[in-house]
């Protein structure tokens, strides 16, 4: 390798690793990229479904999920949400790095992918994108290689496969849709969809597909921008909750950095996903996204079943 590209790539890694620390920090340098290169419409995406992963691990330490859930649960949920936003950003950074170090230098850097053990499949669609242009093509592939990353680190992983998906409280989350990536807006109006069978890596792709085709619709993304852009990721559902009419005290999260300290992770050697399984058919088919959006008001009614349920667990225990 020329001493240029050796100096880039060690940079790269160096600017990754120090963007990596947290959820907080994740989030942010999205949301920041997207300014610089709003081509790139996947930044934008995967900081707001980011920002939704922190609300998720915030939530664990809420009065009622902390009543309901044992300790040992709790941290291995967490491990859960960490480890998946940790190892989606350590792969997809390096890539918008080098895009924009691409458009810097006037040519495609793409061949430097390698080097971070990115997927030959997204190495290719770096190159289409250069050429063709085609935003969506670019945005739905990046999806597809994401959920894929964390398909057999994090989904398959025997650790997670026994302790978080196999057992009973991800079952009951994931039977009852008590789960949800919500997108708000700070005239108090939010946008969202269910998650659904995560273990499911189809699903998991469609989801995401749904959410971008939700997110970029006209009437919807200028009010999430707003939202992202004026108030301060803290890792708390306080952040879009202050523009609602009500919240409940029994779910108030906490901010993250004051009950997370930043997590060192291994990261381990990766296959190339793309070279054993191939695309589906279906990872490439347009999703079918319903006009009548009723997800946060359905997944607030469920948080309000919760609560009843740690009332009367509460009283049962005095």
């Amino acid at each position: 390798m020329r001493k240029e590209h050796l100096e880039l790539v060690n940079h790269i890694k160096t600017l990754t690793k120090t963007n990596n620390i947290d959820n907080i920090s994740r989030t942010k340098a999205y949301l920041s990229y997207y300014h610089q290169h709003p081509e790139i419409t996947w930044a934008f995406l995967a900081s707001m479904v980011s920002r939704n992963a922190g609300w998720n691990i915030t939530d664990l330490y809420t009065p009622v999920i902390a009543g309901l859930l044992s300790k040992k649960t709790r941290a291995r949920l967490f491990s859960t949400y960490e480890r998946a936003n940790w190892l989606i950003f350590s792969d997809a950074y390096p890539q918008l790095l080098l895009y924009q170090f691409s458009k810097e230098q006037g040519r495609p850097l793409f061949h430097l992918l390698q080097s971070f053990n990115t997927s030959l499949y997204m190495l290719r669609e770096w190159n289409y994108f250069w050429t063709n242009r085609n935003g969506y093509r670019l945005m739905q592939a990046q999806i597809i290689n994401e959920q894929n990353v964390i398909q057999r680190p994090v989904i398959e992983q025997p650790f997670y496969r026994k302790n978080v998906f196999g057992r009973l409280p991800y079952l009951m989350q994931d039977y009852f849709l008590l789960s949800a990536v919500l997108f708000p807006k700070r005239e108090g109006t939010i946008i969202g969809s269910y998650v659904y069978d995560f273990s499911n890596l189809t699903k998991r792709i469609q989801l995401g597909k749904t959410l971008a085709v939700k997110l970029f619709a006209p009437n919807n993304f200028m009010g999430v921008l707003d939202f992202a852009n004026t108030v301060e990721p803290t890792g708390s559902r306080s952040e879009y909750e202050y523009f609602l009419p009500t919240s409940d005290q029994k779910f108030r999260a906490p901010a993250l950095r004051t009950i997370v300290k930043p997590i060192e992770h291994q990261d381990n050697i990766r296959v190339d996903w793309s070279l054993s399984g191939g695309i589906k058919s279906e990872w490439l088919l347009y999703p079918e996204v319903k006009d009548n959006d009723r997800t946060v008001e359905h997944f607030y009614r469920k948080r309000k079943v919760m609560g009843r349920i740690w009332q009367v667990k509460r009283l049962v225990w005095m």
